[in-house]
C-alpha cells in the first residue's frame, strides 16, 4: 500500500513537471516567425508533452483506482481483523464460561455423589422403616380385623337387643292401648271408672254362680241391696272359668247385633228434621195452591181478553175485508175453539169471483191486501194513538190502492198515521210530507211540507 502511494506521488510530480513545461512554452514570447524545423520540433514537443500529460493522467487515474482498491481492501482487512479480534474475545469468553461450567459440573458431580451416598443411606433407613411399618400394619390389620369381628358381633347383639326393646315397647304400647280401650269401654258402656269397676267387681269379690239351667237372665234376678248394687254371693274368682263365661257372653252379645248408642240423639235429630221438612212441605203446598189460583185467574183473564179481542178483530176484519175486496168475503176462524189459550187463528179470504179461501192460492197483491186488512182490523179493534206503516201499499195496483187510502182516511179520524211510501196518491192524502235529501256538500237534511195549509191557501 505504501509503494502504491509512492508511485502515485511520482506520477503526480511528473504530471506537474509536464504542466509546468507546457506553461513555460506557452508563455515564451514569439520574437520571429519560427522555421519549419522549429515548428515541427515545437509540435513534437507539444505532442510529447500532451502525450506525457495524458499518460501521467492515466497513470494517476490508475494509481488512484489502485489506491481506492487498496483502501477498500485495507478497510475489509481491518474489519476482518476486528471480527477476528471479537471472535477471539468471544472464544475466550466461551472458554472462560466453559471452564466455570466445568468447575460447577465438577462441584455438582461431587455433590451428586455425596447426595447419592446420603440417598443410599436414606433408602436403607427407609427400607428398614418400611419393613417396620409393614410389620406394624400387619399387626394393626389383625387387630382391626379382630375389632371388626367384635364390632359385628356387638352389632348383631345390638340389633337383637334393639329388636327386643322395640318388641317390648310395642307390647307395652299395645298393652297400654288395650288398657285404655278397656277403660274407655267401661266408661262408655257401663258408666263406671276403672277404679270403681275394680273396687265393685274385682277378682277379690265372689263371682255369681252360673245357673244350672243356663238361664241367661239369672244375673238380672240376683238380689240387690238398697242402693241397687248386687249382693256379693257365689264362688271365688277363677280366671279360666270367667274367660269362658266372657266368651259365651260375647257370642250372645254378637248374636243380638250391633247396638247404636247414639240412636236417641239420631232419632231426635231426624224428628226435628222431619218436623222442619213437614213445615216446608206445607208451605210449598200452600204456595203451589196460591200459584195455581193466580195462574187460573191469569188464564181466565187472558181468555176473557183474548176472546173479546178476537171477537172484535174478527168483526172488524169482515168489515175491512169487504171494503178492500168489494163483493168478497173474509173471516177469522179458531183452530180449537174449546181451548182459547192454545188455539190458533186461521184467515179465510175469498175475493169476489173466486172460490178459493187459502192464502197460498191468492196473488201477491191479494195476499198483501189481506194482511193489511188483518192489520187494520187489529187497529180498529184495539185503537192506538198513532200507527207506523212502512210501504204497505207497495205491491198494490191503483184500484186496490184507492181502497186502502179509504181505510187510511177512516183510521186518520181517530189516530195519527205515519206512513213510509213512494206512492204519489198516498202522498196526496197526507197532511204533511217529510223527506230526506242530500245537499251539495254531501250532508243529508230533512225537508217537510204541510199540504193541508197549501190546499186551504189555494182554496181561499
Amino acid at each position: 500500500m505504501h509503494a502504491a502511494e509512492a508511485n502515485l506521488a511520482q506520477e503526480e510530480t511528473r504530471l506537474e513537471e509536464a504542466a509546468r513545461r507546457l506553461r513555460e512554452l506557452q508563455e515564451q514570447p514569439v520574437e520571429a516567425e519560427p522555421s519549419t524545423g522549429q515548428r515541427d520540433a515545437l509540435h513534437r514537443a507539444a505532442v510529447d508533452a500532451r502525450q506525457a500529460e495524458l499518460e501521467a493522467r492515466l497513470a494517476l487515474r490508475s494509481r488512484e483506482e489502485q489506491l481506492s482498491a487498496l483502501a477498500n481492501r485495507a478497510a475489509s482487512l481491518e474489519r476482518a481483523a476486528q471480527s477476528e479480534r471479537r471472535a477471539r474475545e468471544q472464544a475466550a469468553e466461551k472458554a472462560r464460561i466453559r471452564r466455570a461450567q466445568a468447575l460447577k459440573a465438577a462441584a455438582v458431580a461431587r455433590a451428586a455423589r455425596h447426595a447419592e451416598r446420603l440417598a443410599a443411606a436414606s433408602v436403607a433407613v427407609a427400607v428398614e422403616q418400611r419393613d417396620a411399618a409393614e410389620r406394624l400394619r400387619a399387626q394393626q390389620d389383625a387387630e382391626l380385623q379382630e375389632v371388626r369381628t367384635t364390632n359385628a358381633d356387638l352389632g348383631v347383639e345390638l340389633a337383637r337387643l334393639t329388636d327386643s326393646v322395640h318388641r317390648d315397647e310395642l307390647a307395652r304400647t299395645q298393652q297400654r292401648l288395650h288398657i285404655e280401650a278397656i277403660e274407655n269401654r267401661s266408661i262408655e258402656e257401663l258408666g263406671l271408672t276403672p277404679d270403681h269397676l275394680v273396687e265393685e267387681f274385682g277378682p277379690h269379690l265372689p263371682v255369681p254362680e252360673d245357673s244350672a239351667g243356663g238361664d241367661k237372665w239369672a244375673a238380672l234376678r240376683a238380689p240387690v241391696d238398697d242402693d241397687g248394687n248386687p249382693v256379693p254371693q257365689g264362688v271365688p274368682f277363677v280366671r279360666e272359668q270367667q274367660e269362658k263365661r266372657l266368651k259365651r257372653a260375647e257370642r250372645d252379645l254378637a248374636a243380638l247385633g250391633k247396638v247404636n248408642p247414639l240412636a236417641l240423639e239420631e232419632f231426635a235429630a231426624l224428628e226435628e228434621r222431619h218436623q222442619f221438612l213437614s213445615t216446608q212441605l206445607a208451605d210449598l203446598k200452600a204456595t203451589r195452591k196460591d200459584l195455581l189460583d193466580i195462574i187460573r185467574e191469569v188464564d181466565e183473564r187472558v181468555e176473557q181478553v183474548f176472546t173479546a179481542a178476537y171477537r172484535d178483530t174478527a168483526e172488524q176484519f169482515e168489515r175491512v175485508f169487504a171494503t178492500l175486496f168489494p163483493g168478497g168475503e173474509g173471516r177469522l176462524v179458531l183452530t180449537d175453539p174449546s181451548d182459547m189459550l192454545t188455539t190458533g187463528i186461521e184467515v179465510e179470504a175469498r175475493p169476489a169471483g173466486k172460490k178459493i179461501k187459502r192464502l197460498s192460492l191468492l196473488s201477491g197483491g191479494e195476499r198483501s191486501l189481506t194482511a193489511v186488512a188483518l192489520l187494520v182490523a187489529i187497529f180498529k179493534a184495539r185503537p192506538s194513538p198513532f200507527y207506523v206503516m212502512d210501504e204497505v201499499e207497495a205491491a198494490l195496483d191503483d184500484t186496490n190502492l184507492g181502497r186502502l187510502i179509504t181505510i187510511f182516511r177512516e183510521l186518520r179520524e181517530s189516530s195519527q198515521l205515519i206512513i213510509i211510501t213512494h206512492q204519489k196518491r198516498t202522498m196526496e192524502v197526507a197532511d204533511a210530507l217529510y223527506g230526506v235529501t242530500m245537499r251539495g256538500d254531501g250532508v243529508s237534511t230533512v225537508i217537510s211540507q204541510r199540504l193541508a195549509a197549501e190546499v186551504e191557501q189555494v182554496l181561499t
